[in-house]
């Protein structure tokens, strides 16, 4: 049986097409990644990704950066509208599944094998309690899983677009500075890709420092928060290090507030494209330090392990495993 596999971002669209068999390990006859923006929708992706590979597929599975209501999906940072119905009837699907993209990775942990998830703290297990997942790429996802008393079941959320809470004074004039900028300032703006380049620029304002002649290129290219990344690891410019420190402890404290609500203590994943790429930094201690911080609570918080994921093909192997349950 082929099954799509699509793990759509609002940066790019992932699409795969793997041939399985209950009980032998998939096969990938085909992936490719496309430009999100490069089209206003995703049946254009689907159709040229068809055209290339000429194979059929019976079921499709799709992550998506977006709530999922009814079987239809309005992407959160792309003006699409996704529809299962539609897909299955254009595509030729016999079943097409929407899911939220932070579910998709949950679903896909159950497929990773245990050297693609690094243990930053052990902490105590409790493996029928809850699980969570933050991700952190072009945007801010979260998800959880509950035990039914046989396995872990994920379900969707959006707390990615809860409203920040500043924890010191240097975060509360973050928070004004975004405010001024934004208005409703969620956690998205500041633990994400483009989240990173408004903490950057906030320290710019914040210590009266002059803006680089390379930020404004590199905002119009997309590349900002890769250079900040890149310049705060090589300890190149001390703005950037500063402002990776910052985004490390904010997601660690955000990633503490998602485990305290679910009570996660089979676990906290952190996922997404960012965390592998700044793992060496993050091992530093600002993270766990900024996610156990939460008073009376702190002690059942630093008990939850904490993983982070370093397989970037999660999003695509999480659509398949959902959809196995279904078929």
């Amino acid at each position: 049986m082929r099954i799509l596999s699509a793990d759509i971002g609002g940066t790019n669209t992932r699409l795969a097409v793997f041939e399985v068999e209950r009980g032998k390990p998939w096969k990938t006859l085909d992936q490719q990644v496309y430009p999100s923006a490069s089209s206003d929708s995703l049946e254009k992706i689907l159709h040229t990704f068809q055209e290339r590979n000429g194979l059929q597929c019976t079921l499709a599975s799709i992550g998506l950066a977006g709530p999922v209501r009814g079987r239809k999906s309005r992407t959160t940072n792309l003006p699409w509208l996704v529809d299962a119905a539609a897909l299955e009837k254009e595509m030729g699907y016999q079943a097409c599944y929407l899911m939220n993209d932070l579910e998709a990775n949950a679903y896909g942990i159950a497929a990773l094998p245990a050297e693609d998830i690094y243990v930053l703290s052990a902490g105590e297990p409790d493996p029928e309690g809850n699980a969570c997942i933050i991700a952190a790429g072009t945007g801010l996802g979260e998800a959880g899983m509950y035990w039914d008393g046989k396995s872990h079941r994920p379900f969707a959320s959006e707390g990615g677009h809860a409203s920040f809470g500043p924890s010191d004074e240097l975060q509360w004039h973050l928070l004004q500075f975004l405010q001024r900028r934004f208005g409703h300032v969620s956690w998205e703006r500041v633990v994400s890709g483009p989240g990173l380049v408004n903490v950057y620029e906030f320290l710019l304002d914040h210590h009266r420092a002059p803006r680089p002649e390379w930020l404004h290129e590199e905002i119009i290219q997309g590349k900002a928060a890769a250079s900040v990344s890149k310049n705060a690891l090589a300890e190149a410019d001390e703005i950037s290090v500063e402002a990776l420190d910052l985004f490390i402890r904010l997601y660690g404290a955000e990633a503490g507030n998602h485990g305290l609500k679910l009570m996660a203590t089979a676990g906290v994943y952190v996922g997404g494209g960012i965390a592998p790429k700044i793992l060496e930094r993050i091992k530093h201690g600002g993270f766990l330090h900024a996610m156990g911080s939460k008073g009376r609570m702190s002690a059942l918080v630093e008990k939850m392990p904490v993983y982070v994921i370093r397989n970037d093909q999660t999003a695509l192997m999480g659509p398949v495993v959902y959809a196995l349950t279904q078929s």
